[in-house]
């Protein structure tokens, strides 16, 4: 047998047979079961040396077989078959190994360069990597820095092969090699791994990212790969990447748990999505990194989503860190941060932040939060309230006091007028959000009544350094005019420049519609529409002039505003329509009316389709223009009679004079007398009569009985109606009965129409028409009751006995 005897320091002439070297073997070397260089050789007792594992197998496989253990080679059969470790063997055979394999990585290193043939460098890299795993199997290293260098010079190869297997040999050689992971960071060799993993295909991906992992088991290197460019940001995309390979996916996701030993890496990886290191560090971190991670996060870009998953996770700790002297600043900013979504200021409040939060604001004494701070606690409360939450049921003081409660309020009131600018337009926020809740706007108003804060809060509005703070100063103003008019008109109506202000605002010369603009506009709207003073007062300075070129200006498309145009628009004719309120007592309204052709104005937005209040409010003003025409109407003059007419006057014929309205009597036009018969007004309003909001069906319905009042051609102005086929309409409203002013409306002009005994026969017919007629008769108010009898009558359904009431005037 080739094997076959001791080792002798012989060399065997078969030993290229064996394992490829350049050192010559010994055959004594080799196992003569394997054929191999041997790893771990052991002595049997007959003095036959083999590698471990093989004569273990060959003792196991003559158990089996139910034989005596013997020698392999000898057959001799073993009495002892302890296994004697060869140490001197074994030192001889890794000595040469290292020797060999000094000189294979020195054969490989001269044909490490790009110049060399691809074939060659290839065949280079596969032997460093089998020469460095036999080392690494020796449990030895290989330092060899040229070495490390070269084939990091390979990765400038143009041959996506030559950098895919350099990036393999690289990762071998570096292995666990503190030095030779320290000399690939020397350069630009790092920057160029990154670069692979968004440049190369798949497999080369997957090198690159393996290599990196094993570069990031060094500490001292993590820095060094965060710090370049893109690396983090590449990594944390292919942590959720659903196309790449499992193991690319896996090795990036703990080469980044590797990172995270560096917290400047840790803020990289939350800028990118990769949240959970740093609300790991936040929670469980020293003093020190809490600091640094609350301070990172109080500045971090975060998606609703994410601020969501942040308050759950460490919202309890950042309220905590609130009570801490260094820390609650970085805590406040963060809980900003994060407090400006729904869904993550609902997870805050029940948290409990709220009492915490009110208690910094109002506190006043040794540790109190400074100027700064309280702004941004301000902000923080502003972010929470205007979410619309129930802040009725929310305790936030010890005696159970609500956010809503009139002594937080209050207080809330004083701290606005004793701070600087920056808080007082926070605080205000804080009331804006508290007075857009339903339930929280009536206990608002009353703490504004109790401590008389009205006057103070329409000074804001003359604020030019601070648009927050004005504009959120008309919004609060706005979102408590429906409760507080009176005493709003009186505020503004008795200062100087307030009421200037908001016109100014309103007018500004801009093409695109803000939310100043649009809250000033609802504020004005808001004001009690009959008084006088103020209508004067907006006339004298000019507004409604700059009001109807808005109005022209956005109906023309010349101004823009996708989300403020629609409550922009409605305020500017809520504010307009004042004026029509004004004309039975001040000529000058008249004359502005005709002068601007306002009549005409209302027409056109009466056809404002899909915007129900500028209908009515449009319907409304024009009921009030109405009502001024049977005044403004011209009577013509008559001719004087010739003189035969004026002695015989069987002659005479009666003058004819065209041009006469049929209802008013005179000369009437749209512009001079608002004549909505000219106007051809009559047929928009009977369109509105099947409108879906009851309150455009009344503004419409009041409209158009202004053309059947008492002193005008009652019966011309049902024709009217009637050619535009409004007596339908009218008669549904009436059976539809909505609501009770409705129906005192319809009532009134239904008894109207059936003054005309053509439709009184034709309605008289229809049973549910009387059936309402009668209801009216026994359960609506006291004059309701009396027009409803009156209607029975025409239509004879009931006898003549009116002394049951007062005849009607």
């Amino acid at each position: 047998m080739a094997g076959s005897g001791s080792w002798d320091g012989s060399q065997s002439d078969h030993s290229s047979h064996f394992e490829p070297g350049i050192d010559n073997i010994y055959e004594a070397f080799i196992c003569p079961l394997t054929k191999q260089v041997m790893h771990n050789p052991v002595t049997l007792e007959n003095g036959q040396t083999f590698e471990r594992e093989a004569i273990e197998k060959w003792f196991k496989e003559c158990r089996e077989k139910g034989q005596p253990l013997s020698c392999p080679i000898t057959s001799q059969e073993l009495s002892i078959t302890d296994l004697s470790p060869s140490i001197a063997l074994r030192s001889t055979i890794e000595e040469w190994r290292a020797r060999n394999d000094a000189l294979k990585l020195d054969i490989a290193r001269q044909s490490l360069y790009l110049a060399n043939a691809e074939t060659n460098i290839l065949l280079a890299l596969k032997n460093v990597r089998e020469i460095c795993r036999n080392i690494r199997l020796l449990r030895k290293r290989v330092h060899n820095s040229q070495l490390v260098r070269l084939i990091a010079d390979m990765l400038k190869s143009s041959s996506h092969e030559v950098r895919y297997k350099a990036l393999q040999t690289l990762q071998v050689v570096v292995e666990g090699d503190e030095e030779s992971k320290a000399i690939v960071a020397e350069g630009d060799t790092v920057r160029t791994i990154v670069k692979f993993i968004s440049q190369e295909p798949p497999k080369g991906r997957e090198a690159a990212v393996s290599m990196l992992f094993e570069l990031s088991k060094s500490e001292a290197l993590c820095e060094k790969i965060g710090s370049i460019r893109g690396a983090i940001i590449l990594l944390v995309g292919l942590t959720s990447s659903k196309s790449e390979i499992v193991s690319t996916v896996e090795k990036a996701d703990k080469t980044l748990v590797n990172l995270e030993r560096s917290e400047e890496n840790v803020r990289q990886m939350a800028t990118n999505g990769r949240l959970q290191p740093l609300l790991a560090k936040l929670l469980e971190g020293s003093p020190e990194t809490k600091l640094s991670m609350a301070s990172y996060l109080g500045e971090l870009a975060l998606n609703n989503d994410l601020k969501v998953v942040v308050a759950q996770t460490v919202g309890s700790s950042l309220i905590d860190l609130m009570s801490s002297r260094d820390m609650r600043g970085a805590a406040l900013r963060a809980l900003n941060n994060i407090s400006s979504f729904e869904g993550s200021a609902k997870v805050l409040i029940n948290t409990g932040i709220l009492p915490p939060l009110i208690k910094d604001l109002f506190y006043v004494g040794p540790n109190q939060l400074p100027i700064r701070l309280k702004e941004v606690s301000a902000t923080i409360l502003a972010n929470i309230v205007n979410i619309g939450y129930d802040f009725d049921k929310v305790p936030v003081g010890a005696h159970h006091q609500t956010l809503v409660s009139e002594e937080v309020v209050e207080n809330l009131l004083q701290l606005t007028s004793n701070t600087g600018p920056e808080i007082q337009g926070k605080l205000l926020a804080v009331l804006v959000g508290l007075t857009s809740c339903p339930n929280a706007v009536i206990n608002v108003v009353t703490a504004i009544r109790s401590s008389a804060a009205i006057i103070s809060l329409v000074q804001f509005i003359e604020i030019h350094e601070n648009d927050d703070l004005r504009l959120a100063s008309i919004k609060l103003l706005h979102n408590i005019s429906p409760h507080m008019s009176e005493e709003l008109a009186n505020a503004l109506r008795g200062t100087v420049g307030q009421l200037g202000s908001l016109v100014a605002i309103i007018s500004e010369n801009t093409t695109t519609i803000t939310e100043e603009q649009a809250a000033a506009a609802g504020l004005l709207a808001e004001l009690p529409e009959r008084d006088l003073g103020l209508t004067m007062r907006l006339l004298r300075e000019g507004a409604f002039e700059k009001i109807i070129s808005k109005i022209i200006g956005i109906r023309q498309g010349e101004i823009r505003g996708i989300r403020f145009e629609r409550t922009f628009l409605e305020g500017l004719v809520s504010i307009l329509a004042r004026i029509t309120f004004a004309l039975t007592k001040e000529t000058q309204a008249i004359s502005f009316c005709r002068e601007n052709n306002l009549a005409s104005v209302f027409l056109d937005l009466l056809q404002t389709n899909n915007q129900d209040n500028i209908q009515m409010t449009s319907a409304i003003a024009l009921e009030n223009l109405s009502l001024e025409s049977m005044n403004l109407t011209k009577i013509p003059e008559l001719p004087p009679p010739s003189y035969c007419v004026s002695i015989f006057s069987c002659l005479s014929k009666p003058p004819v004079v065209l041009g006469i309205c049929k209802i008013h009597q005179g000369i009437c036009s749209v512009r001079e007398s608002f004549c909505l018969v000219e106007g051809q007004a009559v047929d928009k309003l009977v369109d509105l009569l099947d409108h879906e909001n009851e309150k455009v069906v009344g503004a419409a319905l009041a409209a158009l009985s202004t053309l059947l009042e008492d002193g005008l051609e009652v019966e011309k102005g049902v024709r009217l109606i009637d050619e535009a086929d409004g007596i339908t309409p009218i008669l549904n409203v009436l059976l539809e009965n909505q609501t009770e002013k409705l129906r005192m409306r319809a009532v009134w002009m239904v008894e109207r129409i059936l003054r005309i005994e053509a439709i009184a026969r034709e309605v008289g017919e229809e049973q549910n028409v009387t059936a309402a007629l009668v209801d009216a008769f026994q359960n609506a108010d006291f004059r309701t009751r009396q027009i409803a009898e009156n209607a029975l009558k025409h239509i004879d359904k009931i006898p003549n006995f009116s002394g049951i009431f007062t005849n009607i005037g």
